[in-house]
């Protein structure tokens, strides 16, 4: 039986009736979703006090109407339309497809043309933001790995562009930032291990050139250390955040005399190979094993059983990401100085079937 949680829905739908023909207004989304209009006009100018189940909500229903606001009117204001580049090279696939959907959403809600690139591994990445400033961009979001990118960081300060880091656990001074608590995150998942009675936890820690990964294992060793259980070494093995390397790291786990009754891997990739190499073992997940994850991707929802994760909102950071780049294009033009730099995201903790008590 599953136990993820899902929460209800804001407000019901409520059908326009009346509404007179011709384009949709600000009004009539907000009688279609049942939210004040205020509240809409916050999701579509890109304010970030919003609940994410509101702004999905008011989206959902932009979508259904075909609501777009006035660009005849922005164009009289005499407002340039923003180009922001998106630079990606992410191992995970979930990850950037969750990504790239928040980047796009937020863009087509606020007007702004995205240019988005790939960096593969053999390219010189500091070449490939060289090609996209010159093309002409105002801005550029840098997802992980990327995010961590000395070379990058060098020649967007060298440019003097505006630019956010998103899910950098230390970003760089003068860039933007988007993430979560990663250490806070990994600390709540180990302890909720802890409480179904594990005393034996692997853990699987992501690629070690991003900083998050650095948090998560500090994470999982603060919780232990909590509950007075000694750190085994042995219980600890190097991932990279991509699946290959999540079976690599499993099946070193459980290859041990004595293998760990729980794992917790940096992030879902890394657990579902850990659920893969657990079947492979004629184990049972979770009676045998529990496998926990890390970032609630469409990956930890495809897989038997579904993973118990931390939920990071991957697609409300690109959002934010975005919103905090054109506030931050919008002072510039302004010769004013924009005051947040940063957002810290929540994390949830979403309990499905890969978790149980160890079996006695």
């Amino acid at each position: 039986m599953k136990r993820s949680r899902k929460l209800s829905g804001a407000g019901k739908v409520r059908r326009v009736r009346g509404r007179k023909l011709g384009a949709p207004t600000i009004a009539d989304v907000a009688a279609y979703v049942g939210f004040a209009p205020m509240t809409v006009s916050r999701v579509i100018n890109g304010e970030t006090n919003v609940h994410p189940e509101t702004r999905r909500a008011v989206e959902a229903a932009v979508a259904k109407l075909g609501y777009s606001p006035n660009l005849a009117a922005r164009t009289l204001a005499g407002a340039e339309q923003v180009r922001i580049g998106m630079i990606y090279r992410n191992p995970s696939a979930a990850f950037l497809s969750e990504f790239l959907v928040g980047c796009l959403e937020q863009a087509r809600l606020n007007h702004v043309q995205l240019v988005v690139e790939k960096c593969d591994t053999n390219q010189h990445e500091d070449e490939v933001v060289r090609q996209l400033l010159a093309s002409g961009v105002h801005g550029i979001i840098l997802p992980p790995p990327l995010c961590e990118s000395k070379r990058i960081h060098a020649v967007i300060s060298e440019a003097g562009a505006p630019a956010v880091a998103v899910a950098s656990a230390s970003p760089r001074a003068g860039f933007l930032a988007v993430r979560i608590d990663d250490h806070a995150a990994a600390v709540s998942m180990t302890r909720h291990i802890l409480s179904l009675g594990h005393k034996r936890i692997g853990f699987i820690i992501g690629n070690p050139d991003q900083t998050a990964s650095a948090l998560r294992l500090a994470g999982y060793k603060s919780a232990l250390a909590e509950a007075d259980i000694p750190i085994e070494n042995a219980l600890i093995r190097q991932g990279l955040f991509t699946y290959r390397s999540g079976l690599k790291a499993a099946e070193q786990l459980l290859s041990l005399p004595k293998p760990p009754t729980a794992i917790f891997a940096s992030n879902d990739d890394m657990g579902a190979a850990t659920v893969a190499v657990a079947h492979r073992h004629r184990w049972d997940v979770p009676k045998d094993l529990t496998v926990c994850g890390f970032d609630d991707t469409e990956f930890s929802r495809s897989i038997w059983p579904e993973l118990t994760t931390i939920r990071q909102p991957i697609a409300d950071m690109s959002r934010s990401a975005m919103l905090l780049l054109l506030k931050q294009i919008k002072a510039h033009r302004e010769g004013r100085e924009e005051d947040t730099k940063h957002a810290l995201l929540d994390f949830t903790l979403v309990r499905r079937d890969s978790d149980g008590p160890p079996r006695r």
